[in-house]
């Protein structure tokens, strides 16, 4: 079950975060975690990484219908920079078995997006916080 989770947090630390520093990368699993805390998404990593809409009939995720766009994008989902991959399997095995101190930099944020892009979600929103090219919200209360 960790180990699972390992995976599914560097998978997305790999497809959401690659090209951002250290603290952009903590900031992508700190929202990836604060949503397993949320009642309102899965209670797992993976439950969280994976969620989508998926097709009756094939069992795989609708493509553009996901939580993270990387996970139905069509594209393969294997790491091909090998090094960077088993670095994020590092860094999410740290943050899974707590051998880091780990503090919310996002302020509880369940959503962030590219600074390029204006999702009509955000509107319904609490902005948090910018970090490198990543905007992070949380739900209003």
């Amino acid at each position: 079950m960790i180990e699972a989770a390992i995976v599914c947090l560097a998978l997305n630390l790999y497809h959401e975060a690659r090209g951002e520093p250290v603290i952009g990368q903590i900031a992508v699993s700190q929202v990836v975690l604060n949503r397993v805390k949320d009642k309102r998404y899965p209670n797992t990593v993976c439950g969280v990484v994976r969620q989508a809409r998926y097709s009756r009939t094939s069992k795989l995720p609708l493509r553009h219908q996901c939580q993270f766009s990387w996970f139905c994008d069509g594209k393969s989902d294997k790491p091909k920079a090998k090094k960077l991959y088993k670095k994020y399997l590092n860094i999410s095995k740290a943050i899974i078995n707590s051998e880091v101190p780990f503090i919310d930099i996002t302020d509880g944020a369940t959503f962030y997006h590219a600074d390029y892009v204006t999702p009509a979600w955000a509107k319904s929103k609490i902005k948090t916080v910018e970090i490198q090219d990543h905007i992070f919200y949380r739900w209003k209360k």
